[in-house]
């Protein structure tokens, strides 16, 4: 990813804890930095290890408490998954519409472009006398590959 969008979702970020009168640390950016070196999903856990490599005096409530911040200020997207299981990834165009994919087998989420989601979540709320403020596609499905051969490609490890 090229600096610039980082850069801009850094001041992003920046702009949001002052409003909520909240402290710029070393610990929160080195969370921002973690989850923006990130090219897949990644969870609160895995979140944490990757801040902890960047400066180790981020404790896990830190993490905690600055994922609703990440969030709040459109830089980082949360996508839940069920089983209790919330991923993030970076968000980079705030604009655009996605949908996930997400293969129940080995939790990988796969993101595509979802345009007509604009056009349907504006149409339907219309019909109601409602503006829509978010809206989500997310598509449970199981790997064809792993049932045909017993190997998920998807898989890690």
């Amino acid at each position: 990813m090229s600096s610039a969008p980082i850069e801009d979702a850094r001041l992003k970020f920046r702009a949001h804890l002052a409003a909520h009168s909240l402290r710029i640390t070393n610990q929160r950016l080195a969370i921002f930095d973690a989850a923006f070196a990130q090219k897949e999903h990644i969870t609160a856990e895995e979140l944490l290890a990757q801040a902890r490599a960047l400066d180790d005096s981020v404790s896990r409530a830190t993490v905690y408490r600055t994922l609703p911040h990440l969030t709040g200020s459109g830089v980082l997207r949360e996508v839940d998954i069920g089983k209790n299981l919330k991923y993030y990834l970076p968000n980079t165009d705030s604009s655009a519409q996605v949908a996930q994919v997400i293969c129940v087998d080995c939790d990988k989420i796969f993101e595509i472009s979802a345009p007509f989601m604009s056009w349907y979540g504006n149409t339907v709320s219309t019909k109601l006398g409602l503006t829509p403020v978010s809206q989500r596609l997310q598509v449970s499905a199981s790997c064809d590959t792993l049932k045909a051969t017993g190997i998920c490609k998807h898989r890690a490890g």
